[in-house]
């Protein structure tokens, strides 16, 4: 029982404390220009060729989706540079010297962007309904709210793999920017999945948010938990496996360095 508190306590300070010292995000204006304003823009560039295109009634189609694109935006980004930032500021010494339990250490990095992706997509369906008149009538708030978490779980771990990935490489921006515009094509985000090549269909099958923006889109259209709980519990176990090998490829690169005495791995 001991063990398991410490192990919580190392979780969401370790978590708490990567986040303050590794991000500038804590300014506002830095904040609200990166995760509220930024991806507003991006909303608003879709939505209106969009609608432009297909007509005013695919509006709630574009706010949808880039709405969660949100959640990808902390996922991968955020996470990535929670774990790739400890060796551009020459912490990473101390956190392999830690006796700290690596897992809790680990996972705890995407506790804090987690809840900033949970906040940027609620902000982002807000600007759906002020300035497109998004309907959520027919929404269960429960269904929706536990939707969202479990997506931007899933693209947090995708961004713990990226972030790992950022330990062995010395341009994980690229790395981490191409991602995001995969997932801006292939996760249905703006485009009907089924309008898609089928080689493309295949690959957002192994996505996450592409389960994600699927059931937040029929929750918003009146449909209830268990309807989606199938494409739910897919995009959990999408994160879990991007987590994993995240993990992983962590403890490899620990491994690798402590026998080399030597961070460049390559």
């Amino acid at each position: 029982m001991e063990k398991l508190k410490l192990n919580i306590k190392i979780f969401f300070q370790g978590a708490y404390l990567s986040y303050v010292g590794l991000f500038r995000w804590l300014r506002p204006s830095t904040y609200f220009a990166t995760l509220v304003f930024g991806p507003l823009t991006q909303m608003l560039f879709f939505v209106l060729i969009g609608t432009y295109a297909q007509g005013s009634t695919k509006a709630q189609f574009y706010v949808i989706g880039n709405a969660l694109m949100n959640a990808a935006m902390s996922g991968i980004y955020g996470v990535t540079m929670s774990i790739g930032g400890e060796r551009w500021n020459g912490t990473l010494p101390y956190l392999f010297g830690a006796p700290a339990n690596r897992m809790s250490l680990f996972l705890g990095r995407a506790f804090m962007h987690i809840l900033n992706g949970m906040f940027g997509v609620i902000t982002g369906l807000f600007w759906g309904w002020l300035l497109f008149h998004v309907d959520y009538s027919a929404t269960d708030p429960w269904a929706l709210l536990l939707t969202i978490l479990i997506t931007t779980f899933s693209t947090a771990g995708l961004g713990l793999l990226m972030g790992c990935i950022g330990l062995i490489t010395r341009n994980v921006m690229f790395v981490n920017n191409t991602v995001y515009f995969v997932l801006l094509v292939f996760s249905g985000a703006n485009l009907e999945l089924s309008s898609l090549p089928r080689w493309m269909q295949m690959v957002s099958d192994y996505l996450p948010l592409t389960r994600g923006i699927a059931s937040t889109r029929m929750i918003i259209a009146g449909q209830g938990l268990t309807e989606v709980i199938p494409l739910l519990v897919q995009e959990f176990g999408i994160g879990m496996m991007f987590a994993l090998l995240g993990y992983t490829l962590f403890r490899w690169f620990e491994f690798t360095a402590k026998k080399r005495g030597t961070l460049e791995v390559f």
